[in-house]
């Protein structure tokens, strides 16, 4: 007798890989909760489990993370994902850029991902770079992998997260792809632009008061300071409230002196909240004064923003808007944070120096802008045009040749001497990178360097000419004048690239 439909048995469906391991996760939390420092406060995501969407404050803004778009093992894997990612002590807008680059990958993306295990992770990770996906969302895939180590799940453990963070590069990037190009640097006159707005209107408002100023043109003022002066991120400037100035005035008939105190940023853990303090220029300063009565006069306390924005977006924005009326460029805040590293670097900072006028936590962040070549001198002595330093260094790297006053102004290292097969010779140039970092032989291997700069004195060198040419006679003289030897093949190519300078510094003369 044959079954009714309703007594055959269905075939048992098997769970996916994804929803496996999702069983095998702890139970998501009722509320999950992160820091948002912008607003300095503990903030909650209650219902996460059902929540179909999250709103993240990030910056001052509110972003939204939208779940319902995904299957629903995929939108669990996110929300895993959040708690994770925020129990590594990530910022909350890090979380969210990883979280929102999900959209990239599809839930059979993901499957794969799972399955694949120590052993076959490479290959799906060579298929994904192939496919040319954003950087986050390569950082998405490294979350999920770095979840199963943790947990221990398909094969991975801890001992693994190493492995994960270095064996499975990601798309190159190059983050100070404009710095290095000088597209971020100001130019002398544009710089000039500013510090003229500066002083314009500090002197406006020192003979008319905070009132002879409307408050908006005054706040921008007083943010394109801190980012000119200061070099502070947008968001810094927008988290400037009133208890972080704090005015000065030692003698009745001096200038007051005005500090700012400002957070790191960008940093985690304890760092974040690290204190930076800042001197305003002693003629700037009135600005700031101005800011503190105009607080005093509408009864503000000590907790509230200083140029009452309510993101860094809106900071960023002004300052842009501001720079564009002054400059009539698309100059940006970071701009001016660029520009204020590179002045610094101008003048002789250490790296640590500049780490810590930046908020850098490592001094290697800064070494971009220690980066210099011909090319590069030539490049930006436009925009650095302001620094005397830097403009000696972009004419030596131009010009070739140096004078003699610019020899003098060189670092000891600098300087080239030696004594090449024992004739004692100084005073020939300098070198760009210094004797202690070059392998090679002083003198001898210096001429026809792309890193010698040598000295405009053609007496100086037909004099070392002369002395390279009786060494070539000694040689020939003690029966070693091998043509073959290495020594031999050297004083032939010195003496020719001697020959090359004096005829270059002859045609300079006629």
């Amino acid at each position: 007798m044959p079954k009714t439909p309703s007594a055959q048995i269905r075939p048992r469906i098997e769970p996916s890989t994804l929803e496996r391991m999702l069983r095998s996760l702890p139970q998501l939390p009722p509320v999950v909760r992160y820091y948002d420092d912008f607003d300095d406060k503990l903030r909650s995501l209650s219902e996460v489990r059902q929540s179909d969407a999250l709103g993240l404050h990030i910056n001052g803004r509110l972003f939204r993370l939208d779940f319902s778009r995904y299957p629903p093992t995929y939108s669990a894997l996110q929300k895993h994902l959040l708690v994770f990612l925020l129990g590594e002590d990530l910022h909350i807008s890090t979380c969210f850029n990883v979280l929102n680059a999900a959209m990239h990958l599809d839930v059979h993306d993901v499957e794969h991902i799972v399955e694949a295990g120590p052993t076959g992770i490479s290959a799906i990770w060579l298929a994904l770079r192939a496919r040319q996906l954003p950087v986050h969302a390569y950082r998405f895939v490294k979350a999920v992998l770095r979840l199963l180590c943790r947990h221990r799940l398909c094969g991975w453990s801890e001992s693994y997260l190493t492995y994960v963070s270095t064996s499975l590069p990601g798309p190159a990037t190059d983050k100070y792809a404009r710095v290095r190009s000088g597209d971020v640097f100001l130019s002398a006159d544009e710089e000039a632009a500013i510090v003229r707005y500066l002083d314009e209107t500090s002197d406006l408002v020192r003979a008319s008061g905070w009132s002879g100023l409307a408050y908006e043109a005054l706040c921008d003022a007083a943010m394109v300071l801190c980012s000119y002066q200061f070099a502070m991120r947008p968001i810094q400037v927008a988290m400037l409230t009133m208890r972080d100035i704090r005015i000065w005035k030692p003698e009745p008939d001096t200038e007051p002196t005005v500090h700012l105190t400002f957070l790191m940023v960008k940093q985690q853990g304890k760092l974040r909240k690290r204190p930076m303090v800042r001197r305003v220029k002693q003629e700037w300063g009135v600005l700031f004064i101005a800011l503190v009565a105009y607080a005093d006069s509408q009864g503000r306390n000590a907790n509230d923003r200083v140029f009452g924005v309510s993101s860094n977006h809106e900071a960023g924005s002004r300052i842009a808007r501001r720079l564009e009326r002054l400059i009539g460029d698309d100059a940006r805040a970071m701009d001016l944070r660029h520009t204020a590293a590179q002045r610094l670097v101008d003048a002789g900072a250490s790296h640590e120096e500049l780490a810590e006028f930046m908020g850098h936590s490592h001094v290697q962040t800064g070494l971009v802008y220690y980066e210099t070549s011909a090319t590069h001198a030539e490049r930006v002595n436009r925009a650095l045009g302001a620094s005397d330093i830097y403009r000696r260094v972009a004419k030596i790297a131009h010009d070739r040749f140096i004078l003699p006053e610019e020899l003098t102004l060189l670092k000891g290292e600098q300087q080239i001497a030696g004594v090449p097969h024992g004739i004692p010779i100084a005073g020939i140039g300098g070198c760009s990178s210094g004797q202690p970092a070059c392998p090679y032989n002083p003198v001898t291997s210096c001429y026809g360097c792309r890193k010698f700069m040598p000295l405009h004195d053609r007496s100086m060198h037909e004099q070392v000419l002369a002395a390279m040419r009786e060494v070539v006679v000694f040689f020939d003289q003690s029966s070693r004048g091998d043509t073959r030897s290495p020594a031999y093949l050297q004083l032939q190519r010195t003496i020719a690239e001697i020959q090359t300078v004096i005829e270059e510094l002859e045609d300079n003369d006629r």
